[in-house]
């Protein structure tokens, strides 16, 4: 996986968390996880078509995204309800969308689906042949993971 994919999502995922959290954020040792791998709760996902081929995954528990979402919102939330999900969902469209206008500023093409939203416990993430870079992230409302899996496309 190429450093040139992953450092976009990383930088817009740090800089809009901050930004609309208005908070302090620590950023954690990267790693890979395997093709398949558990997810914490509640994740937004977003596929990428076109030179490169994968996914971005903002990952987090179902208490962290009700916080983020009660932040992003100036309400207090105590649910995991519509409000929430389509909170969380927009923050991953913030993120994608900013890092993918930096990849195209750099000449990569590619598209983005729209964010779906995946609940529950013990869900797991399969990437075929794909490893995933986590970028762990701190925040007072809890740990948010930024789940990257991207590959070039062959003949493209």
């Amino acid at each position: 996986m190429r450093v040139e994919y992953i450092n976009p999502f990383v930088e817009a995922a740090f800089n809009i968390i901050k930004e609309v959290l208005q908070c302090e954020i620590i950023r954690d040792e990267l790693y890979l996880k395997k093709s398949t791998q558990p997810v914490m709760g509640v994740a937004a996902i977003v596929g990428l078509a076109g030179d490169v081929e994968g996914r971005v995954l903002i990952d987090m528990s179902q208490e962290t995204a009700i916080k983020v979402a009660s932040t992003m919102n100036g309400e207090e939330l105590t649910t995991l309800d519509e409000l929430v999900k389509a909170t969380i969902t927009e923050l991953a469209n913030m993120v994608t969308a900013q890092a993918v206008t930096k990849l195209h500023d750099l000449g990569f093409k590619f598209d983005l689906t729209p964010p779906a939203i995946i609940t529950g416990e013990n869900m797991q993430v399969s990437d075929i042949n794909v490893e995933a870079l986590i970028v762990p992230l701190g925040l007072p409302h809890g740990k948010i993971e930024i789940n990257v899996a991207i590959r070039e496309r062959l003949g493209v």
